[in-house]
């Protein structure tokens, strides 16, 4: 497998990486997607492992959270051979404090995360979507705390604009 520095961090990733949009099935988007249960994900871990992929991605809104349970479950016992990418900043519900990257929001969604994976650090947390809401500055700073606790290795955006 072919490994590349993430960005200008001194993170190296596999050129692959494994989706687990799959994992859980649960709603009526995740459903349509797949269902994978904790077996067939550990089959899947199996093969992806085998062939050098060794980051797998996922994010909290991901069949509710079930896809996080599910890896976790699959990557038991093998947590130092893995990378676990995960994302937060959608709608998890349906309150003002269920969504965006504002202090609260990402301190209570990294916590979860870890309890539902069953882990005690993300090697990459990236916020899903750009939130206008919460300033620059709260989010950098929050991201900088949960680096220093090592709750979380590196940070990063998915769905951004450039």
């Amino acid at each position: 497998m072919e490994y590349r520095q993430l960005g200008r961090s001194g993170l190296r990733v596999p050129a692959l990486s494994f989706g687990t949009g799959t994992f859980g099935g649960k709603g009526p988007l995740f459903s349509a997607w797949g269902q994978s249960d904790s077996a067939e994900a550990r089959r899947l871990i199996d093969i992806c492992l085998e062939a050098g992929v060794t980051l797998f991605d996922t994010a909290d809104v991901y069949s509710a959270g079930a896809s996080e349970v599910i890896l976790g479950q699959a990557i038991r016992g093998r947590r130092d051979d893995v990378l676990i990418s995960t994302k937060t900043g959608l709608p998890m519900g349906d309150g003002p404090q269920d969504w965006g990257t504002s202090r609260a929001r990402l301190i209570r969604a990294v916590d979860a995360a870890l309890r539902r994976m069953d882990t005690d650090h993300i090697d990459l947390l990236q916020l899903h979507a750009f939130d206008a809401a919460t300033p620059t500055e709260e989010v950098m700073e929050t991201l900088a705390t949960l680096i220093a606790s090592g709750k979380v290795r590196y940070a990063g955006v998915s769905n951004y604009p450039g």
